[in-house]
């Protein structure tokens, strides 16, 4: 779920939740009430059938809520049993899912319910339709009454839709999971309530990208920038970037990439997909660093345009500019910790590349002359991950360092009593993470 900007809120259950059948003959009575023409001039009748609505659509799960743990639920739901209970993997985790009549319960391995998927609702859509009862009371409440009310109830469909937006990304139906985040947008947008809901807009748009509906992405990405919306250092700029290349107009999205990098220069995603445009469409890669010292003009002390920087080099397979620009941050900024690292995980992604192309080399001399260079690349790596964790006061981030410095004094424990001890150094330092 990290993929998917999230709204942090909190399911309960609703007090008193309708059983189906008595949600229903609820619904069709405000349903009489709305079609009696002196009825409907009044917003109490269009609230009322909203709200019936809204309980047949809670009607199913009863009164489970997130949170609740099978003993808890056993007790408010009597006698209803799951008619099967099954193991299931969903969005990497492995959750039990236990199966009733009209709806599924998932369960973490600690007991708790993290996801109601209802599968036979009282109404199709009861929200949509809850939605429109809502509106017509926004209609006639001409003296803006009851505005209030109808907002909250509006907010409530709109996060419902977004509830069910995040299960079925979970589920894995992404395409579904879409047309319920804009689902939740447009609900969001609705009068009196008329506001932009730029988190379910980049949902909407994100899980569409994501199994390739570009022209829909497209729609939602707009939207979000016309909201000002960029989402995680920029993320928006990224995915539009990617949309505008993948429906044939790589250079629209080169110059959405570009947009971002100015307002976001330290943007990895950014970066890639400038890389990328640049180096595939045969154009002068000089354009990156223009950019970037564009940037630098703007912030001269900013050390992390000199990383991002050795990231455009790294990319381009320069290493000696792309250590040069990683140590150069050091300069701009001594406890500016990232520059070192970046320039000790360059050395050890290019160990990894020797070492894996002298596994697969047969012949003898040239295999040795890969070892040496995989072990020289190592040892290269030393020097900035030391300096690295030295200066860090980030303890989680020299755990992380020391991961690397463990593994490379290892690698050389037996060539010298200094790796032996930097390897129990290191070693110890990530025991003691582990053991907390």
């Amino acid at each position: 779920m990290i993929a998917l900007a999230v709204l942090l809120s909190v399911q309960m259950a609703d007090a008193q939740t309708k059983t189906p059948e008595a949600a229903k003959k609820a619904v069709e009575s405000a349903k009489v009430a709305a079609a009696n023409p002196k009825k409907a001039a009044k917003v109490a009748t269009w609230t009322k059938l909203a709200t019936s609505y809204m309980d047949a659509y809670n009607a199913p799960a009863g009164n489970a809520w997130l949170g609740a743990n099978k003993q808890e639920l056993q007790i408010i739901m009597g006698n209803q049993k799951p008619t099967s209970v099954e193991n299931v993997v969903l969005s990497g985790e492995q959750l039990v899912k236990e199966v009733y009549a009209d709806k599924e319960f998932y369960f973490s391995p600690a007991g708790q319910l993290v996801m109601i998927n209802v599968t036979a609702p009282v109404y199709e859509d009861a929200l949509g339709l809850a939605l429109e009862a809502y509106k017509k009371a926004g209609e006639v409440d001409v003296k803006n009454s009851k505005t209030k009310d109808i907002k909250a109830g509006i907010e409530n469909i709109a996060r419902k839709y977004v509830d069910e937006g995040m299960n079925w990304y979970t589920l894995g139906d992404l395409a579904k999971a879409s047309q319920l985040f804009e689902k939740a947008a447009l609900a969001s947008a609705t009068e009196p309530l008329a506001t932009v809901d730029t988190t379910a807009l980049y949902n909407a748009g994100f899980t569409a990208w994501a199994v390739k509906d570009y022209a829909r992405a497209q729609k939602f990405f707009e939207q979000c920038l016309a909201a000002n919306y960029y989402y995680e250092g920029g993320e928006v700029f990224a995915k539009l970037g990617d949309v505008y290349t993948n429906l044939g107009d790589a250079k629209k999205g080169a110059e959405t990439l570009e947009k971002g990098f100015v307002m976001f220069p330290q943007s990895q995603s950014i970066l890639i997909g400038l890389i990328n445009y640049y180096i595939t469409s045969g154009e002068n890669t000089d354009r990156l660093f223009v950019l970037i010292d564009e940037a630098k003009k703007n912030e001269p002390n900013n050390a992390s345009l000199y990383y991002v920087e050795g990231n455009i080099y790294k990319e381009l397979k320069n290493i000696e500019k792309a250590v040069e620009s990683y140590y150069k941050c050091a300069e701009i900024n001594p406890e500016y910790e990232f520059g070192y690292i970046g320039a000790g995980i360059l050395y050890y992604d290019l160990a990894i590349e020797l070492q894996e192309k002298a596994s697969n080399e047969f012949d003898d001399k040239k295999y040795n002359a890969l070892v040496e260079e995989f072990e020289q690349a190592l040892k290269n790596a030393l020097d900035p991950f030391e300096k690295a964790y030295a200066i860090s006061k980030d303890n989680e981030l020299k755990v992380n360092i020391a991961e690397y410095l463990k593994n490379i004094y290892y690698r050389f424990s037996s060539n010298g009593p200094e790796y032996e001890a930097g390897y129990k150094k290191y070693d110890e330092v990530v025991k003691t993470r582990q053991a907390n």
